[in-house]
Order: C-alpha cells, then structure tokens, then sequence
C-alpha cells in the first residue's frame, strides 16, 4: 500500500433512484481502511499495549457540555446511553489492573480499543453520528510522552513526518494577535469582529470559551496545514484533563491536527474524583444554560478513581478522518461503506 492519495472515488452525488444500497466508498478505500488497522494494531503490539473491548450500551455517560450521547431504553433495564468514547470504562480496567493492587504481569503498558461511538451531531463532511474511534492509555506518561507517542503514530500512519508543536496561547499570539489567557470576553469579540468573522446568533456574550473556539475554527485551524500538535488549552477547557497550576493555570491536554482538520486529542488524564464531581456540575449547568438535559453526575469511574486510579495519558483518535487524510479524500462518506443517511 503506497501512500499516495487515490485520485477517483465514487460520485455519491449521482446515484440513480432506488441504488441507495449501494456503499459510498470504493473497494480500494475500504482496503486502505483495513490496511490502517492492520498498522494500527501493529504499533500497539510493538509497544506494549493490549487491544480491550468494553460496552457500548452503559448506564453511564461522560458530562461534557458540548457531547450529545444517544439513549436507548432497554426493557426491564431502563436508560443506556451509547458511548461518546469508550473512556469510562477502559479507565475502570486501569483502576482495576494499574490501581493500588498493583500492575499485570509482564511488559504491558497500557490498554487500547478500536470500536465505534455515537454522538448526536451534525451530519456533514467531517461529522457522522457514529464513527470509528481509536483510544488508548499509557500507564505513567508525562505529557510530553504521550504527544510524542501520538506523533510516531501518525507518522507511521501517514510517512509526513513528526508533527509540529504549537502551545495554544503560541497559536492565538501568532495568528489572532491576542493572549488566550487573559483577553477578556470584549477583547474575543473585537478578534472576532476585525477578522470578519460572523459569530452564531445563540453565542452568548459572556461565554469565553465560545469566543475562543470560534477564533480557533477561523483563524487557527485553518494555518495549521501539515502535521500540528497544540498543547496546553485554557484551564476551563480541560474537559477530563488534569490542571497545570500556572501562572496562568494550563489544562494537560492536546490535540493533533493535520491540514486543518483535528484528528485526536489528548489528556493527562484526572485522577481526582472530588474535582470530577465538581466538573460534572458545572458541565450540566452549562448545558442547561445552552438549552439542553442534564447528564448522569453519578457513575462507576468515580468508584474507579476512589480505587485508585493511575497517572497516565489518553488518546482519542478519530479514524474516519485519518482515513479521509490518507487517501486524499474530501469527506467521510468517501472513506465509510455506508454513512448515517444510507445506514
């Protein structure tokens, strides 16, 4: 398999009338697809991971203000939730196998799993409700090792070489011309206003982090054409990520960019189930804020990490859009056999 980008795909705009079974990706993509799980599987084999399967039908759910999940209510069971990200559970096999009783056997240093997710998204060239995600946990990782780590695997993914290492505030001081850290709102939205952009009539003027990820989706990304990693994200963006105390106060977290589009993202991960429970409140208050349902607050990873759960890095990595990348394709449903409106 080279790694030159394909050149033909199937026109899924013209399909005739009632040919609607048919896949919207080649049978070439669909061997570069499995040719990349292969290597995936591979680079984790020679490093020492071990290939996991958890549920993905749980009754509990990450908290995340901006994740969606899908509930299913099952008989006799009442409300599961497809996972957004098998993360809840593969930290509960951490807890369990790394915790205070100890480590496996022999020369394992983490665990990973490659399986699909659901989210209640938009539907469009770079977002499908179900996906493909690739994720895994390094025991003991700095930070720092776990970015490299991500690098080596997209470079042996893609042969483009290490990423490039950007801090979040480098990014915003070069290409917005403002300090993430300290701008105010007032400050965001002049950026926002000189630069052109027209911001969503439902962005509050109070939400910071609003501001903030507008100017990354415009002015940002779009620079970050070839192999990136940005770091260190603002303290209230942390998500499940731990806090660098500063000044200013950091969140441990990263993403991987590749011309332009986010392929992964990163945390050293939290450990403390005390600030867990205090995210999990503040995310639902914003939801609820935004206009949408509260989220289970209670759920086993707090026991897991009562238990003990140990340092490590996490990695989530969209599969579907390092497909995309590989092969030169424009969309997701030139590399998925069958996207959400044919599924």
């Amino acid at each position: 398999m080279s790694n030159t980008p394909l050149n033909r795909f199937p026109d899924v705009s013209q399909r005739v009338s009632g040919q609607d079974f048919l896949p919207t990706a080649s049978w070439e993509v669909l061997r570069w697809r499995g040719e990349l799980l292969a290597r995936i599987r591979a680079f984790f084999a020679e490093e020492g991971l071990l290939e996991v399967e958890t549920p993905l039908l749980s009754a509990d759910t990450v908290v995340d203000r901006h994740l969606d999940p899908l509930a299913v209510e099952v008989p006799g069971w009442g409300r599961r939730w497809l996972q957004t990200s098998p993360e809840f559970c593969m930290k509960r096999l951490l807890a369990a196998f790394w915790g205070r009783n100890g480590r496996p056997n022999g020369k394992t240093t983490g665990i990973y799993q490659i399986c699909h997710v659901f989210r209640s998204e938009e539907f469009g060239p770079l977002h499908n409700p179900e996906f493909t995600m690739v994720e895994w946990y390094r025991v003991g990782q700095t930070m720092q090792e776990g970015m490299n780590f991500l690098s080596r695997l997209a470079d042996r993914l893609l042969g483009r070489g290490p990423a490039r290492q950007i801090s979040y505030q480098e990014a915003f001081l070069q290409w917005v011309g403002v300090d993430p850290h300290t701008a105010s709102e007032g400050q965001l939205q002049e950026a926002v206003r000189t630069t052109g952009i027209t911001p969503p009539e439902s962005l509050r003027t109070d939400d910071r982090d609003g501001w903030l990820d507008l100017l990354l989706s415009f002015c940002v990304q779009p620079k970050l054409q070839g192999v990136w990693m940005v770091y260190d994200y603002p303290a209230s963006q942390a998500a499940l990520a731990r806090i660098r105390p500063g000044p200013p106060p950091v969140a441990e977290r990263f993403e991987l960019y590749v011309d332009g589009i986010e392929l992964a993202n990163g945390y050293h991960e939290l450990c403390d189930p005390d600030e867990l429970r205090r995210r999990n409140r503040r995310n639902n208050q914003l939801r609820q804020a935004d206009g949408k349902s509260p989220l289970p607050e209670q759920s086993r990873l707090l026991a897991a990490m009562e238990a003990g759960l140990p340092p490590s890095v996490g990695v989530a990595l969209g599969f579907d859009r390092l497909v995309m990348i590989a092969v030169g394709a424009r969309t997701l449903a030139e590399v998925l056999p069958f996207p959400f409106d044919r599924a």
